[in-house]
């Protein structure tokens, strides 16, 4: 059995969303303040080992003013059902799905519909009120002063909320959604669903305040766990042997440390108070297993000349992946040794890529796969250990290795009246558009390049060489025209080298992933050469004067052109910059600068055509044919590494400025996700 589908509802950013996870290994991603952390710390509070107090902040912006409109309610006279029906909620709804040959064990509880056909179950975490502490929850004090009525409200009600509030725990039937099954405690819960954490935070730097040692600390939480009554044989022999020696130590210490710390201790005579007179102080020393292994026994790495060296002196790569493996292993340790093994087992990791080079990030995924089954072997008279990974990264070499069906982009967005809230996409189901030769392209190339799409604020794509060397200082050279609260210098743009032949297939993608883009591209002028009747007629390169239509197939794929057919040069002119922006996109394309009707083919053309000082065009010529045949003899990097650095300013041509302009914008309002029915059923797709 494993967690098919998430429902969480008024937390944070994630308002009203919707997740699917992978029976192995979901991969989360999105830019900085998107809400992967947010389902990360839910997760946390209703099922980790220490969970903690949800607090008012806690509670989605958009859902919060509903505790006014419960109070006028309440004010109003209304029943208490009805206050207590609109009050915000914060909740974890998960669907479970298990086989029909599947024994329930600890689901059994949560298994509540008489369906035999039906395979999934629906738990229910609630946030909620309760109805006997309503008026609690509004006994506020008087407004002191003269202050804000709402301020002084929610001021107020940050102290009321965790009084009033509690976790409720029920399962709900999903063939009758009105059919619940509530539960009186949590143990149900805990007994079904193990949830670990490696979090973000992993302090392993020694120059930073903080532990140190921390590899070394993991070692108590093992011992502790092999000393469990259901612990493995092997683990619980190790443990037994470990404590028969320092019982052993301790009966030494005893004999001879404990007499000489006595000398230490005044006698209590000598203060003259005749109640001590019968005291003595004794000292006796006892050792604790799990604190000597916690607290005195430090990790080193093997050495020469017998010097071995402390664990802080290893590189923060290595001990940041050995640290995430030894957790891996206590958490596998203490799903073993469980009294009754869970149901589930989910762990969260957070941005395993700290401190790991490109190489060992592009392995990360495929490797946890290899760490279970080895962690499993060890166990070869159980069965082997079912886990599912939660992974949230901020590196393209961890996302783009990972195939597109277990990628959840979390996108944060605002409503009119600023409100953030996240949307999120499952790559599984949004991709349907594209062909499967398409994706398979398309993760190669992501996989092969570095290409942050998914962690990018907008995104920039270039056909060759000559645009990617410039782009940042086009860039700089736009910003000077630009308000400060737009400039592009200040927005996250990622530059992606596609090439004209394949530029057509990210334009799904990008439409999906909702984010501003810009694709910069050639007009690639081409002629029908019919001059020698004894050899086939093929379509050549030209001036644009000179030439009918366009070869480039991205402009053809931007246009909907049908295959076979084409799209004249007249027509393209003649695009105004509607026809040119899609959705969250816009296309850029030579154009015939201010006050002139020459038009280039390229951009080697089009930049000597913006620059009439840097290029002096002879008045006996066309500008147009003066520029292209200026252009055939520059070469592409050459003279893209001239004028990236050249330090006077110059001329962008001007279709790439009033692209850059158009993306420096902010983007077009996202499409408002779709009312989520928590116990909808999941869409016939084929789970790996």
């Amino acid at each position: 059995m494993h967690i098919e589908k998430v429902n969480v509802v008024g937390f944070r950013l994630l308002e009203d969303a919707q997740i699917m996870f992978e029976p192995d290994s979901t991969v989360i991603v999105g830019r900085n303040n998107s809400g992967k952390t947010s389902l990360t710390d839910l997760f946390d509070r209703f099922l980790g080992d220490d969970a903690r107090k949800f607090r008012l902040e806690d509670f989605s912006a958009g859902v919060r003013p509903k505790f006014m409109e419960a109070k006028a309610l309440m004010d109003g006279g209304a029943a208490g059902d009805a206050v207590l029906a609109i009050l915000p909620r914060i909740s974890l709804t998960l669907t479970v799905r298990y086989a029909k040959n599947e024994k329930y064990g600890p689901l059994a509880p949560f298994v509540i519909d008489l369906d035999e056909n039906t395979t999934t179950a629906i738990v229910s975490i609630e946030f909620a009120p309760s109805l006997n502490g309503l008026h609690a929850l509004f006994d506020h004090p008087e407004k002191d002063g003269d202050g804000d009525d709402m301020h002084w409200f929610y001021k107020c009600l940050r102290d009321t909320v965790t009084k009033v509030y509690s976790i409720k725990l029920s399962a709900i039937d999903p063939t009758d959604l009105t059919n619940r099954r509530e539960f009186d405690n949590l143990s149900q819960l805990s007994q079904l669903i193990q949830c670990n954490f490696i979090r973000a935070q992993r302090t392993l730097d020694h120059s930073k305040q903080g532990e140190t040692e921390v590899i070394g600390k993991l070692l108590g939480g093992l011992y502790k766990t092999a000393t469990s009554p259901t612990a493995a044989q092997s683990d619980k022999l190790l443990a037994d042997e470990l404590k028969k020696q320092v019982v052993a130590i301790e009966k030494d210490i005893q004999i001879t440390f404990d007499q000489m710390v006595k000398g230490l201790l005044p006698a209590l005579q000598a203060f003259g108070f005749p109640s001590l007179n019968d005291t003595e102080l004794l000292p006796e020393t006892s050792l604790n297993v799990e604190s000597l292994l916690s607290g005195h026994t430090h990790i080193f790495y093997a050495g020469t000349h017998g010097v071995n060296l402390p664990e802080g002196y290893n590189g923060l790569g290595t001990r940041n992946l050995i640290y995430m493996l030894l957790e891996l292993e206590a958490f596998h340790k203490g799903f073993r040794a469980r009294p009754v093994s869970a149901g589930i087992h989910v762990i969260f990791i957070e941005e395993p890529e700290a401190h790991l080079h490109p190489q060992m990030q592009e392995v990360f995924i495929s490797q946890l796969s290899s760490a279970i089954a080895a962690l499993s072997k060890r166990y070869p008279e159980e069965a082997v250990w079912q886990v599912q990974f939660i992974v949230s990264t901020h590196a393209s070499h961890v996302a783009n290795t990972v195939n597109f069906e277990a990628i959840r982009y979390f996108l944060s967005t605002s409503e009119d009246g600023g409100t953030r809230q996240t949307k999120i996409k499952d790559f599984r189901k949004g991709l349907e558009k594209i062909s499967p030769e398409d994706q398979a392209f398309l993760q190669q190339y992501m996989t092969l390049t570095k290409c942050d799409l998914y962690f990018a604020d907008k995104a920039i794509l270039i056909e060759g060489t000559t645009e990617r060397l410039l782009m940042p200082r086009i860039c700089k050279l736009i910003d000077k025209t630009l308000a400060d609260e737009v400039k592009l210098g200040r927005q996250y743009i990622t530059t992606i080298e596609v090439g004209g032949a394949y530029a057509e297939k990210f334009y799904v993608l990008l439409d999906f992933l909702e984010l501003k883009s810009l694709f910069i591209t050639d007009l690639d002028a081409v002629y029908l050469d019919e001059s020698d009747p004894k050899k086939k007629k093929r379509w050549k390169k030209c001036p644009v004067s000179e030439g009918s239509r366009t070869s480039n197939v991205g402009i053809k794929g931007w246009f909907n052109v049908p295959e076979g057919e084409q799209i004249s040069l007249e027509a393209l002119a003649a695009k105004t910059a509607d026809d040119k922006e899609r959705g969250f996109c816009r296309i850029a394309y030579q154009i015939p600068e201010e006050g002139s009707n020459a038009c280039a083919r390229s951009y080697e053309d089009a930049f000597i055509l913006a620059n009439p000082i840097i290029f002096p065009i002879p008045a006996d010529q066309d500008a147009g044919l003066y520029a292209w045949d200026e252009a055939q003899d520059m070469g592409k990097t050459e003279t893209a590494l001239l004028y990236a650095m050249r330090e006077g300013d110059w001329n962008v041509p001007l279709y790439i400025k009033e692209g850059l302009k158009w993306l420096s914008e902010p983007p077009p309002a996202p499409a408002p996700p779709p009312p989520l029915d928590p116990a909808a059923p999941v869409d016939a797709v084929e789970l790996a």
